[in-house]
């Protein structure tokens, strides 16, 4: 192996040592904990060495946020079969996105802290661009599949994101286990009255 390669093998290394130590503090203290002198104390190294890396702590939260979104994207396209109706595979996109929020909280929470994903976010982040065309391609055809005229997708897609982001909502605020089987059925509910509102 030359110089090169192993200056880039190390640079490689530093990087990912500081994103598990970054995962670590998050799991451990939450997302407002996480900080540069927090990550270089914990690595042990000083806090120009993690400038290098990453520019500051938004740009740490970016990775995690471009991150998350390429789980969610894998949860949803996952769990949905293409043979079956459309109503069916809206059920599947539903539960795909609660399920990815209940087993990756903390992704959950930078990604959607501030809302849904701007127009912006899509452009820099290929699986937001991938979800949110995911999202408008069933919201078109359950419009064709109604044969109404008088229905803007655009507002149904952010409903769509409105409506998911809700019942998330209510999921991570639970307290108790019978409030989470509450949950999953809000969000069968929902997306079956979504549908029928098409």
């Amino acid at each position: 192996m030359g110089v090169t390669e192993r200056k880039l093998r190390q640079q490689e290394e530093m990087r990912k040592q500081i994103i598990d130590c970054s995962r670590e503090i998050v799991h451990e203290e939450g997302w407002a904990a996480l900080s540069i002198r927090k990550i270089a104390d914990a690595i042990e190294y000083s806090v120009p060495v993690i400038y290098k890396y990453f520019e500051n702590k938004e740009a740490i939260s970016a990775y995690f946020v471009a991150e998350g979104f390429d789980l969610l994207y894998a949860q949803i396209t996952a769990g949905i079969s293409t043979e079956d109706s459309i109503e069916e595979r809206f059920q599947q996109l539903g539960l795909g996105y609660y399920l990815f929020a209940e087993q990756h909280p903390k992704h959950y929470e930078i990604m959607f802290g501030l809302g849904i994903p701007t127009c912006e976010t899509a452009k820099n982040i290929k699986s937001v661009g991938l979800l949110s065309d995911l999202f408008r391609h069933m919201i078109d055809e359950l419009i064709q599949k109604s044969g109404r005229k008088d229905i803007d997708a655009c507002i149904k897609y952010r409903s769509l994101w409105a409506m998911l982001h809700g019942v998330v909502a209510l999921e991570l605020l639970s307290l108790t286990g019978s409030d989470k089987v509450c949950n999953s059925l809000i969000l069968a509910d929902s997306m079956r009255s979504f549908t029928k509102g098409i």
